[in-house]
């Protein structure tokens, strides 16, 4: 009985001392990468998700860690969360497949989401990283885009509910520094990719190489000139540890993403020659408000972060080309 009691408050006493994390949206795509970056790290994980868009699937190989701790939860409500160090705020529908199928929904959740981990990062005094998107640049006038950019964004559009809801979790999130100085950090994601990517999430990598591996035609929207810029889920997490660990009086906003700038046409190319596919080319009209270019301009994070992306979008694409085979072959 004494010795139970002693391993018992060992135990406590161990994960009072560790780092407390919380991740929102830590079930979703980037969000089970990082929580399991974290643990590694040697963090305690809180890991809050209501499977709107993330999946039981991404973190079931964390569950039986003794530091990782699920909360099933909608952020848009309030949670009375115990003491946590630091927040990565994630929770939020990020492909437009999603946030456009409940548009409402997804302005509640960058905009009550955002005043409730902010709340809770008052409360506990604890460092809180928002990670805004590349989106709320819109289709850019600028080129590449320094975090100095204000953006084009249309605001009564369909995709105004994501872009608008970031710009606006953006402001939220320096309004609480300014006035409740609370400890805040700002990234802007750029186009990321990797496994753990929903198989149908509408986004164009994951279209591309499941189309590629079925051999079916492959759906480029307009004439594939628009460009994008592609981020391995690996570099991206780095970026995302090393913006939380700068001093206090750096809030952002930085550019977390890859310089390296490819047309949509060019993408297409270079999956179906990856994945021995014999897709063809289809055209499609291209969407409202699609931006026709998307690149960061990533000098601060270079300068601040000595972080640059190092995995190219070839050994990139070959890793994601086995993840999505492999979930083809288990789901046939």
């Amino acid at each position: 009985m004494i010795i139970c009691l002693v391993l018992y408050t060992q135990s406590i006493a161990l994960h009072v001392s560790m780092k407390r994390v919380l991740v929102t949206g830590g079930a979703g795509f980037i969000g089970s990468h990082l929580c399991k970056i974290l643990l590694n790290k040697g963090y305690y994980v809180i890991c809050l998700d209501n499977f709107l868009t993330g999946c039981r699937e991404n973190i079931s190989h964390l569950m039986g860690n003794d530091h990782f701790e699920f909360l099933e939860h909608d952020i848009v409500y309030p949670y009375p969360i115990g003491y946590v160090d630091e927040i990565y705020h994630l929770a939020c529908p990020a492909s437009p497949v999603h946030y456009q199928r409940d548009p409402i929904k997804t302005m509640k959740i960058s905009v009550m989401g955002s005043f409730n981990v902010l709340g809770m990062a008052k409360k506990h005094n604890a460092k809180i990283l928002l990670t805004s998107t590349s989106e709320i640049y819109g289709d850019p006038l600028v080129h590449p885009q320094p975090e100095s950019y204000w953006g084009n964004v249309n605001p009564i559009g369909l995709r105004s509910c994501y872009d608008e809801g970031k710009r606006c979790a953006e402001t939220i999130f320096m309004d609480y520094n300014r006035q409740e100085k609370v400890r805040i950090k700002i990234v802007r994601i750029f186009n990321t990719y990797g496994p753990g990517m929903l198989r149908h999430d509408g986004r164009v990598i994951s279209n591309f190489i499941l189309q590629a591996l079925q051999n079916k035609d492959i759906t480029i929207y307009g004439d594939g000139s628009q460009t994008r810029s592609f981020q391995y889920i690996d570099d991206l997490i780095e970026g995302l540890t090393r913006v939380m660990n700068t001093e206090d009086d750096f809030l952002g906003p930085i550019n977390i993403g890859n310089p390296s700038e490819f047309t949509i046409k060019e993408l297409a190319e270079h999956i179906i020659r990856h994945a021995n596919s014999h897709s063809r080319l289809v055209y499609e009209p291209l969407p409202k408000d699609d931006p026709k270019q998307r690149k960061p301009d990533i000098s601060l994070a270079q300068e601040k972060l000595n972080w640059s992306p190092r995995v190219s979008l070839e050994e990139g694409l070959s890793k994601m080309i086995i993840h999505f085979k492999n979930k083809i072959i288990n789901t046939n």
